[in-house]
């Protein structure tokens, strides 16, 4: 997973009147909850947020918050929970992190690279994607920033299980395995003569 560090300042006051001021400044104000739901109000400089926020956008990412505080900078490792941005000039109002251990577990959704063009495509079929993302299980900093599926080898009739997925040491997947995540089906859906005649074994 990747890392992105922001530096914030504790921030003595609160209320809206504070807020406005502080954007005024080119400050965002923000928030921290610790694990024990503790929260520790927190300003930002706006520009280095949004270009911060901006690289980790729609990507899991771990937060490493160097909080200044009387003269002294502790780090935090959090993660985004909420950003908040105005309707209309589209600036940042408010951001939210949470703690976290990197230490213990956790489940990430995390999005499916297809890479390759399928051969049954190539033949007519039409490739059926069914996960574009997976949820998986593992300390944050192990947790694959995507996992990549090479569908080159899909004929038509043939397919992907999120079961069949590489994934990092580990990382575990949290979902059934024989889930499908994508196959080729033939031109209006069909299935590949093959694939029939093996049904019509099986049974």
């Amino acid at each position: 997973m990747i890392q992105v560090d922001i530096s914030a300042a504790v921030r003595s006051g609160t209320g809206k009147g504070v807020a406005r001021s502080l954007r005024r400044a080119g400050k965002t104000p923000g928030v921290v909850y610790g694990s024990g739901g503790e929260a520790t109000p927190l300003e930002f400089d706006t520009k280095d947020l949004t270009k911060a926020l901006f690289y980790v956008h729609r990507r899991n990412a771990v937060v490493n918050l160097d909080i200044e505080n009387n003269g002294k900078t502790e780090r935090r490792h959090a993660l985004i929970r909420e950003v908040q941005v105005h309707p209309v000039k589209d600036t940042l109002v408010h951001a939210d992190f949470c703690v976290i251990d990197l230490e213990r577990e956790r489940v990430f959704d995390v999005p499916v690279r297809f890479t390759g063009k399928a051969k049954g495509v190539d033949l007519g079929g039409d490739m059926i994607v069914a996960c574009d993302s997976v949820p998986l299980k593992g300390k944050p900093l192990d947790i694959p920033d995507e996992v990549v599926v090479d569908v080159s080898g899909l004929g038509i009739g043939d397919a992907v299980t999120l079961g069949e997925i590489a994934l990092p040491d580990g990382v575990t997947l949290v979902a059934d395995g024989g889930k499908v995540c994508v196959s080729v089906a033939g031109a209006g859906g069909g299935v590949s003569a093959a694939a029939e005649e093996e049904e019509d074994a099986a049974a």
